[in-house]
């Protein structure tokens, strides 16, 4: 018997499927902050995520060049467009948006680092399991490194190298799967009139959503 047990315990280790690239689900909610290895930029970000609408909302505190600031970022992909809202002075800046949308996924290319319990794997509910990945930036740019859970495909974190800011490290924490007010992803009713900026106007890149530089 116990000889069967034990060959029964191999072969669900020897069929056990290894982690895959997976993606994130389509609308999320949650929060998350970004931090900088060169402590330039730091933030805690209230976001909500539509990769079916190619939109993201960033609802923003944080410091930049030892200065604070607050930013509410409406970002949409498929218009090339992005909003700088102000609901206290209801006002929107328009701004070119050349960049393209990034859904939350681990790229197919990427290579496993390995698998971890977040937590504890004492007993049942005190860990959580999660996969990291590696792999290249688009034209070679950096590294990237991506934690998900392992069911769902939840973020966890993410860190990147960039020019200006050495690594950059997005954390992610109470991820609903869904949008709860689906119209906080269009713009504000005094948003539509806005005009674009000049464009010479700095093109805005993903990481200046977080700090309002462009």
């Amino acid at each position: 018997m116990r000889l069967l047990v034990m060959l029964t315990c191999l072969l669900a280790g020897c069929l056990a499927e290894k982690p895959h690239p997976c993606e994130s689900p389509p609308l999320l909610t949650g929060a998350l902050t970004v931090s900088t290895q060169n402590e330039k930029l730091w933030t805690y970000t209230r976001f909500m995520y539509d990769a079916l609408g190619q939109r993201i909302r960033l609802m923003e505190l944080g410091t930049y060049e030892n200065k604070s600031f607050s930013h509410d970022v409406l970002a949409l992909f498929r218009e090339a467009t992005m909003y700088e809202i102000s609901y206290h002075n209801r006002t929107c800046k328009k701004k070119p948006l050349k960049t393209d949308f990034q859904p939350l996924a681990i790229p197919k290319d990427a290579t496993l680092l390995g698998q971890a319990v977040l937590g504890s794997s004492s007993g049942p509910g005190q860990g959580l399991l999660v996969n990291t990945w590696t792999g290249d930036l688009p034209g070679k740019a950096g590294k990237y490194m991506n934690t998900v859970t392992e069911f769902g495909c939840i973020p966890i974190a993410t860190s990147y190298q960039t020019s200006e800011f050495g690594w950059a490290v997005t954390s992610f924490f109470n991820n609903v799967i869904g949008i709860e007010d689906p119209g906080l992803l269009n713009p504000p009713d005094f948003c539509p009139d806005a005009e674009m900026m000049d464009s010479k106007v700095e093109p805005i890149d993903f990481l200046s959503l977080f700090h309002g530089k462009a």
